[in-house]
């Protein structure tokens, strides 16, 4: 029996009926802020969508006290979209976040819009998605320090609701940082374990951008792993090892999630940092295993610091190179969550070797004393350097999730 079935008469509506009633207006989702709350209650997820098919399990909550997508097990696939807002009118980028946040609603509960009923107009959605599930589909936004403040401008009335640690990460010594691959006033995390599932929301975050703000950059990124088990970067060396030591509910609040002193719409939310690092896989794939692991203060098989035989035995810095990944991690002091992927660009031009490499996505508490000094520190002294180049860079403040009815940025633009 489906879950429509079980619901007494008149006290739902299935998301599959609410679609159909919206689209006879030729518009998708036709309706207003104030609607959501009160619709929200009336739909009932559907087990067996006549359009997507979905399995229950693969649906992961976008409401709730925090966002998704900052702790929640990474996805095997991750775009990081930036976007430059064009508006200069703050009653238009709240209707963006409306749009965008009706959008994820149906997208992440594994819904899609109805192409429309009229084919004198271009579809309500793009349609890739038809048939396929939510594949645990996450959509994490921020905003950057040029939504509050650009040229000495506030440019929506919320420089005084700025983040206190909200600011560009200053430049490192031997970084080649891109700016068109940097910053941005708005991005979003969007991850997903089906590729054209996440690519499917990208797409229609742009296009309902539309008049409101244009595509700044966007980065593609993957990773696999099994279920309980850090995953490996494209050096082969597993990539988020520390995580364990904050990974319980005290452990994350005083790591991730901002404190008290920040404005109230942080409440629950998290600073994003963003490194695009190119990988020199030539390079590093005609050195040693010696060395490799040197240059990690880790073995490279089991993920054990020198010295340990278990990847989560405490770290001992007499027994690591004093110039190791490691041992500079060890000697900030600090803890990051880290959330990374790999990605591949296809070929440099300019040498014909592979454009491949780390897309570093961290979130913390504090910037300023988490991350910045362990940068500093690591891209002064750390034998990584040797195989890397940090090409763009980028520091977001991410919100406190949302409950249903709310739209994105609400708590910040009202």
């Amino acid at each position: 029996m489906s879950t429509e079935e079980n619901q007494p008469a008149g006290s739902t509506i299935s998301r599959r009926d609410f679609l159909k009633l919206t689209t006879s207006v030729g518009f998708g989702l036709a309706i207003g802020a104030a609607g959501m709350a009160s619709i929200n209650e009336k739909l009932i997820p559907e087990a067996k969508s006549e359009v997507n098919k979905q399995p229950v399990n693969d649906v992961i909550a976008m409401y709730g006290d925090r966002q998704a997508g900052i702790i929640t097990p990474q996805q095997k696939y991750m775009y990081l979209v930036s976007f430059r807002i064009t508006t200069s009118q703050k009653a238009d980028v709240i209707q963006l976040f409306k749009s965008w946040t009706k959008f994820s609603d149906l997208s992440t509960s594994g819904g899609t819009m109805k192409t429309g009923d009229n084919p004198l107009l271009p579809p309500s959605d793009t349609g890739e998605t038809l048939e396929l599930s939510a594949s645990n589909l996450t959509i994490t936004y921020g905003f950057g320090p040029t939504f509050f403040l650009e040229d000495g401008k506030d440019r929506f009335g919320i420089a005084k609701k700025q983040p206190l640690y909200l600011k560009d990460i200053p430049r490192m010594p031997r970084e080649n940082i891109d700016p068109s691959l940097s910053g941005g006033d708005v991005c979003l995390q969007v991850c997903a374990d089906d590729q054209q599932v996440a690519f499917h929301a990208v797409r229609n975050f742009i296009r309902l951008s539309t008049g409101y703000a244009t595509l700044n950059w966007l980065q593609e990124g993957f990773i696999s792993g099994k279920a309980g088990v850090t995953p490996r970067n494209l050096f082969g060396f597993k990539d988020g090892t520390a995580n364990k030591l904050h990974d319980n509910p005290e452990g994350n609040k005083k790591v991730i999630w901002a404190g008290q002193e920040e404005p109230s719409w942080m409440t629950g939310g998290s600073y994003m940092s963003y490194r695009k690092i190119r990988m020199l896989l030539e390079v590093w794939d005609r050195s040693s295993l010696s060395d490799q692991e040197n240059t990690f203060g880790r073995h490279k098989e089991s993920g054990a610091a020198f010295g340990k035989t278990n990847e989560f035995e405490a770290v001992d810095s007499s027994k690591l190179p004093v110039t190791s990944h490691v041992a500079l991690a060890k000697q900030s002091g600090q803890l990051i969550h880290r959330r990374g992927y790999s990605y591949t660009d296809g070929v440099d031009p300019k040498t014909g070797n592979v454009n491949a490499g780390l897309l570093f996505i961290g979130y913390s508490r504090n910037p300023e004393e988490q991350l910045i000094p362990m940068l500093k520190l690591m891209q002064s002294k750390d034998k990584l350097n040797a195989y890397t180049s940090h090409i763009a860079s980028g520091m977001f403040a991410c919100p406190g999730g949302l409950t249903a009815g709310q739209y994105m940025g609400q708590s910040l633009m009202e």
